[in-house]
């Protein structure tokens, strides 16, 4: 008899956060409203952000950060290639130029002197991603962004929960969290915009809704001014109340499911040293806190008959699911063609072919993790 599939990923949700988002349904009011403030609150207290604005996904953020910012043609926005295309895809979109970074060829994080080199008179953003759950060693590139008077974001899309020096990722300057069902909590869709710069938050949450000079939930009222008038042309990128329920349930189990993500990190890391073919990322050596968002392996391809690719579609053959995080950005289609004679990441390039992201969620037992593990030597036997 087969056995159960194996999934990379599957939202850890609970029967009182389906209720939750079943009281929202009856309750008459679905959309943005006080559950929407009370997540954001929630994420304030848990990140220690001045600020937070509940979006409807975390690529909705960035877009409207590149808007307040007033980023466009002729401006460029230094970023890394290893990572999803939604942040090139923002900056093409608004008519600047990405500036793609290479990557510590074992962290899979951008470091200050290689942003250093990239900037230019043009450079009006500088984006870094903190990867897998770790944190990127913050310091020196707040340091460099400062030097240079250029504004740092931070992508947190993996981070939720990731402490650097002992601080929470989003409790200083600004970052982008993504609540997306494959992260470590999840709203179904949605983003959260944490900053302590007051301007720019009320910038981002004027903008995420039509440009109304009031929130789409004002907490005094409770419903929209009759007066609202838009200020400037907005967009339609706020968080419905039964996604904000979820979120908030989620958020109040957030310890938990990360422990029992390192739990799940700490035996992969384990069982997979005895593999000569498999090389795990490094975990930073500077003080940080892992949430473990994604156990990503890079595979020894020049011993193995098959690349990453055929190495991923076996494992599913066998019932275990997999990922890749990511294939870089400038080597997809439309970037590789509009940029192919700029790029030179060759820290990057080695990962892209190499990287191959393993089933990690709470509900993983230890047993699902060992049945992974064999079947990656099952795997590598049959094909080295």
């Amino acid at each position: 008899m087969n056995k159960p599939f194996i999934p990379l990923s599957k939202p850890s949700i609970s029967e009182d956060e389906i209720t939750a988002v079943a009281d929202v349904l009856r309750s008459g009011w679905i959309t943005t409203g006080a559950k929407n403030a009370e997540l954001e609150q929630l994420v304030c207290d848990i990140t220690g952000a001045r600020y937070a604005v509940a979006l409807s996904s975390a690529t909705a953020g960035m877009h409207l950060l590149l808007k307040a910012l007033d980023i466009g043609p002729g401006d460029e926005v230094i970023t890394p290639s290893m990572t999803w295309v939604s942040t090139a895809n923002q900056i093409e979109l608004c008519g600047a130029t990405p500036v793609f970074v290479d990557v510590n060829r074992d962290t899979l994080m951008v470091e200050a002197d290689m942003i250093e080199p990239l900037i230019t008179e043009r450079t009006r953003l500088i984006v870094p991603v903190h990867y897998a759950g770790a944190a990127l060693d913050l310091a020196p590139l707040r340091q460099l962004a400062e030097k240079h008077g250029i504004p740092l974001v931070e992508d947190a899309a993996h981070a939720i929960g990731t402490r650097y020096d002992g601080q929470p990722v989003g409790q200083s300057g600004t970052a982008i969290f993504s609540f997306h069902p494959i992260k470590n909590i999840t709203t179904g869709e949605g983003g959260m915009f944490c900053t302590d710069d007051g301007k720019l938050a009320e910038k981002i949450r004027q903008l995420r809704f039509h440009g109304l000079g009031v929130d789409a939930f004002d907490r005094e009222t409770q419903g929209r001014s009759p007066q609202a008038e838009v200020l400037t042309p907005g967009y339609k990128y706020n968080l419905p109340d039964m996604n904000a329920v979820l979120g908030i349930g989620q958020l109040k189990r957030l310890d938990d499911l990360n422990n029992r993500r390192t739990e799940i990190a700490r035996l992969y890391t384990d069982l997979l040293s005895e593999i000569d073919e498999i090389q795990p990322l490094q975990v930073p050596d500077y003080t940080m806190t892992h949430c473990w968002h994604l156990y990503i392996i890079r595979l020894d391809i020049e011993s193995m008959a098959i690349g990453r690719d055929g190495f991923m579609q076996a494992l599913k053959e066998k019932q275990v699911g997999s990922g890749l995080h990511f294939r870089a950005t400038h080597t997809q289609k439309y970037y590789r063609e509009k940029y192919t004679d700029t790029v030179v990441l060759p820290d990057t390039e080695w990962n892209s072919e190499r990287i191959c992201s393993l089933p990690l969620y709470p509900d993983m037992t230890d047993d699902d993790v060992y049945r992974v593990v064999d079947t990656i030597k099952q795997v590598i036997a049959e094909t080295g």
